[in-house]
């Protein structure tokens, strides 16, 4: 009888784990802390090259980016949160997607990463994400991190100046290229 005790509690306990919901590498469980940010961003995806100004403010339920001319004029204004992304161009045309990667790829061309980068670009690792590897330097700053396929190279100013937040991410998956350099927090 407390053999077929034994066998019930094991089968119910895999029945349980089997029901058990991971998280997706794709949706991070957690959002990153807030921030905004103004840097530049360019990048390299087949073949084609862009380059713009950023303003990157990222909320707990809100993400706006401004992608900037070298005169501060909007080229294209995206809004991302739970109910989907939209792209607003300098002509006014709008795109729609569920998500900022899509919609990006859409209609630039090329995908911007925004679900991971929203960890990344403060220095840390997605929550949940496949971690291929991490690379801290002395003061225990992130400097090289694969994740999810992107590789991710940091360069932080001086140990002194500044924190931990970085100065600049190269981003690089299948082809595509991404510089991110930050020239202010806020």
């Amino acid at each position: 009888m407390t053999r077929f005790k034994s066998c019930v509690a094991l089968a119910a306990a895999v029945a349980l784990a089997a029901c058990a919901v991971l998280p997706s590498p794709d949706r991070p469980v957690q959002r990153a802390a807030p921030f905004d940010l103004i840097g530049r961003v360019a990048v390299t995806d087949d073949g084609r090259v862009f380059s713009s100004g950023i303003r990157w403010l990222h909320e707990a339920e809100l993400d706006e980016i401004w992608l900037l001319t070298p005169t501060g004029q909007a080229l294209a204004h995206i809004q991302a949160g739970a109910s989907g992304a939209t792209l607003t161009g300098a002509d006014r045309n709008q795109y729609h997607a569920s998500d900022v990667e899509s919609l990006t790829r859409r209609a630039l061309g090329w995908e911007l990463p925004l679900a991971r980068l929203t960890w990344w670009v403060r220095g840390e690792i997605v929550p949940g994400g496949a971690i291929g590897e991490a690379v801290r330097d002395q003061q225990g700053r992130l400097a090289r991190l694969t994740q999810d396929g992107w590789n991710i190279t940091y360069a932080h100013r001086a140990a002194n100046e500044a924190g931990p937040l970085p100065q600049r991410l190269d981003l690089a998956r299948d082809g595509q290229q991404i510089r991110l350099v930050i020239d202010s927090w806020r």
